[in-house]
């Protein structure tokens, strides 16, 4: 197949690409909101019939929720599978906007084109840059370079509570080679990555109860003892000077950073000055014998995310409360086990409340990290792929955040995914104004265009 050719079709039809995008972009499918139950149905549906004219023998998939999109067509090459979800978050609050957010629009700013509205690049423009792709090697060849599974899930943004009992009971129609997801971003404007690294993620939430009541700190100060004392001294030792997490057994399998990958990482030239710096801040704090990068890619974290107690509000009241309480949370490498962090936290946590105190835990999820192994030889073609499309050479990356489904594909369908998106640290996804960079949709299309045509 000749990749010159749909390189250039995606050129030319660039402007019906963007239509297209703008057709489903004006479907407000939000589905955590039950008032949009039938609009998420309406992009369902859509991409059905989208997926349809480009040969594909695709259908809607009821779910106790919303509906799941499944497509295959038959290809030269290897079995591909391609995940993309076409829900989106609400927009609220709606005075920020400064349009429609379901009034698709392309907008001019100082750093190139932008298409404005709730969904373009979470992920409705992601989803369907891989899909243009597919159109353009129809309309050239009749045909795709790839076998290709597409499955498109409609509540991504509100937990996937459909998505694993899906992914079991379908679980031989959705085997392949390899998956394929669009849901991440470029490292810079110039430069993409391929993600091999997603962290885990382990909640807890810690209180702890003291007397049986709020006390006047007049009469009791002194005497009784402070939740919040016992609270933020457990806090505090959390970390050691040097950064490191203090829970006994945190750091148990926990890898070394491979070599070959830190050197595709030192050649980012990453500025962790600036990076910082946008959020007005100046020293990493993480441990200290590590790189800003590793620290936010590879390297576990504990983060306090909440601290209640006493009085909050306005004024000052002199009381000592009757409990205090705490959101803590892990992210998580490797092969680190959140079941055996939970237990040793707990346990940490119980052996430095004093006896005239008592704790209590609950629980906010437990998934582990995911690591793709990058010795399959898909991994590298599509790396060289994407450089040959973008300015900058395109490197196996780590994420800081977390994306259940790629360890899903993983433990319940037995294969790897590549992680692969056009996404812009300044697309506002979850916000008001959220945009995708018209560049972002262009070499994207082109992108999976070459990706494609390397895997065959």
């Amino acid at each position: 197949m000749s990749t010159d050719a749909v390189l250039a079709r995606i050129d030319a039809d660039l402007p019906a690409a963007t239509e297209r995008l703008f057709e489903l972009l004006r479907i407000p499918s939000i589905s955590t909101d039950p008032a949009y139950r039938d609009a998420c149905r309406s992009a369902a549906e859509w991409l059905v019939a989208d997926l349809a004219s480009i040969g594909v023998d695709a259908s809607l998939r009821d779910t106790p929720g919303h509906p799941m999109v499944v497509g295959h067509v038959e290809g030269d090459g290897p079995h591909v599978l391609f995940y993309g979800h076409y829900d989106v978050q609400p927009v609220d609050p709606l005075e920020l906007w400064d349009r429609d957010p379901f009034d698709p629009a392309i907008e001019n700013t100082e750093h190139g084109q932008v298409i404005r509205a709730r969904g373009a690049s979470d992920d409705k423009g992601q989803l369907m840059t891989f899909v243009e792709a597919c159109r353009a090697f129809h309309a050239e060849h009749g045909r795709m370079p790839c076998h290709i599974t597409f499955f498109f899930e409609g509540e991504e943004e509100s937990g996937s509570p459909s998505l694993v009992p899906f992914l079991h009971e379908n679980a031989e129609e959705l085997q392949a080679d390899i998956a394929l997801i669009c849901d991440t971003g470029l490292f810079d404007a110039k430069t993409p990555g391929i993600v091999t690294m997603l962290r885990g993620l382990l909640g807890e939430e810690i209180e702890i109860q003291g007397p049986t009541k709020d006390l006047h700190s007049g009469f009791f100060g002194g005497a009784a003892m402070n939740p919040i004392r016992v609270l933020t001294r457990i806090l505090g030792a959390l970390h050691d000077d040097d950064g490191r997490v203090a829970v006994p057994g945190f750091y148990d399998g926990v890898p070394d950073l491979d070599p070959a990958l830190r050197s595709q990482w030192d050649g980012l030239g990453f500025d962790a000055a600036a990076f910082l710096g946008g959020v007005g801040l100046s020293a990493p704090a993480g441990e200290r014998d590590r790189t800003p990068l590793e620290q936010i890619w590879s390297r576990p974290t504990a983060e306090i995310n909440g601290i209640h107690g006493g009085y909050t509000g306005a004024g000052f009241k002199t009381v000592l409360p009757a409990r205090a309480s705490a959101k803590v949370s892990f992210r998580l490498v490797g092969s680190q086990d959140p079941h055996a962090i939970r237990e040793s936290f707990r346990d940490w946590v119980r052996a430095q409340v004093p006896d005239d105190c008592k704790v209590t835990f609950h629980g906010h999820g437990a998934s582990p990290a995911s690591v793709m192994s990058t010795d399959h030889p898909a991994f590298e073609r599509a790396r060289q792929a994407l450089s040959a499309e973008w300015p900058g050479e395109a490197a196996f990356v780590g994420a800081g955040g977390s994306i259940p489904v790629a360890g899903h594909f993983k433990t319940i369908l037995g294969m790897d995914a590549m992680l692969i998106g056009f996404a812009q640290s300044d697309d506002q996804i979850h916000s008001p104004n959220e945009k995708y960079d018209v560049d972002s949709f262009h070499r994207g299309i082109r992108s999976w265009a070459r990706i494609l045509d390397a895997l065959q």
